[in-house]
């Protein structure tokens, strides 16, 4: 019995696991950890991406190590964050291409990206950045970003979401509760943004309040809000903000993620084992950890083991995985079959296409650095 226990424990903690690994190819090693931890998910990055069908190729036995669909996820925004752009070609960036002010043009370049994904082995795409784009803002995430105010962000990036589900592709709004009033990178330092409670709530946070029901996921980001809440906890560890703000006031009811729990920002607060426990406890339905292989395995047994001391941390665990499963269950993307491996003739037919985006936003929209 007791084993039996543990062996579902296991399975309801790699639920909530969105993992990254090294290499182009499906290793031995990388084989045992996916088929070990089960978890909801795999991300890819540029270390993972050599040609097109290489990477369709790794999605399907990173699939076939896995019992249950998984989310099959990749960061590609357009601009400086394309992890495909060598497999494929380069897509214009999320700021560029808002700077037309056309829906049409913003519906199109998302359902590029998701097509692009799609064909490669994905069903999940992070994107759009609901993030404000500012002063501050521009300069760590230069032109990821829609635009300054929010109802103009509600505007294209109901658009862009449109367009992934055109394509049968998974979305996601990051970063909640927004990083736009931040001046520094949470990838290597922990933002604190000091924008009071009723700012935050009438622009960071109207694209989450308005989106709600049109994003797959929420990302949370590890940024410090101490004129909104008196917690000095990250937003991605803080109950606050993932339960009480967002899954209670806001109302969300799809799937809260954290931002990579390797970035340096949350590990200045805390550990990495202790910043994925305490973004269960604080309502937080997945995790990512996205580079480091022995990382992955020891925030996994971190949380296999709160699990088995705290019962009513098991409870999270299990309310957390049913709602992961039961996402799943619903979700005409993860339970799509894959695309046919890409061919050459395909990947042709995607660069054209992400071609002739790009002239029409290239000609048709101002520079978006310049334009604040």
């Amino acid at each position: 019995m007791a084993s039996t226990r543990l062996q579902e424990l296991q399975q309801q903690v790699g639920q909530l696991m969105i993992v990254g690994f090294d290499g182009t190819e499906m290793s031995a090693r990388v084989r045992t950890l996916l088929a070990t931890i089960q978890p909801a998910g795999t991300i890819f990055f540029k270390r993972n991406v050599a040609t097109a069908e290489q990477t369709w190729k790794l999605n399907y036995e990173a699939q076939a190590a896995v019992s249950t669909p998984l989310f099959r996820c990749v960061d590609l925004e357009g601009g400086t964050v394309d992890r495909l752009r060598d497999a494929v070609a380069p897509a214009p960036s999320l700021s560029n291409v808002a700077a037309t002010g056309s829906k049409k043009v913003m519906r199109r370049f998302a359902r590029t990206l998701a097509a692009e994904a799609r064909a490669l082995g994905f069903n999940t795409d992070f994107a759009p950045v609901f993030d404000l784009r500012t002063v501050e803002s521009v300069k760590v995430l230069a032109g990821r970003t829609i635009a300054a105010d929010p109802k103009h962000i509600i505007e294209l990036a109901r658009e862009f979401l449109k367009g992934f589900k055109d394509e049968n592709v998974l979305g996601c709004g990051k970063h909640f509760p927004g990083l736009g009033a931040g001046a520094v990178d949470s990838h290597y330092e922990l933002p604190t943004i000091s924008k009071p409670w009723k700012a935050l709530w009438e622009e960071d946070l109207l694209p989450y309040r308005k989106l709600k029901d049109e994003i797959a996921f929420a990302m949370v980001a590890h940024c410090v809000y101490p004129n909104a809440t008196k917690e000095k906890a990250p937003a991605s560890i803080s109950r606050f903000w993932m339960t009480d703000i967002l899954r209670k006031k806001i109302g969300f009811k799809h799937l809260i993620c954290s931002d990579d729990m390797e970035m340096k920002g949350v590990q200045k607060a805390v550990s990495i084992e202790e910043a994925c426990i305490q973004a269960v406890r604080g309502g937080a339905d997945l995790f990512l950890v996205c580079n480091n292989e022995s990382l992955v395995w020891r925030c996994f047994h971190a949380v296999l083991r709160e699990a088995e001391r705290d019962k009513s941390f098991a409870k999270q665990i299990a309310a957390a995985s049913r709602r992961v499963f039961e996402f799943k269950k619903r979700s005409r993307a993860v339970r799509a079959k894959f695309n046919p491996a890409p061919t050459l003739r395909t990947v042709d037919k995607l660069r054209r296409t992400i071609w002739e985006l790009t002239e029409e936003v290239r000609y048709s929209s101002p520079n978006p650095e310049r334009a604040l």
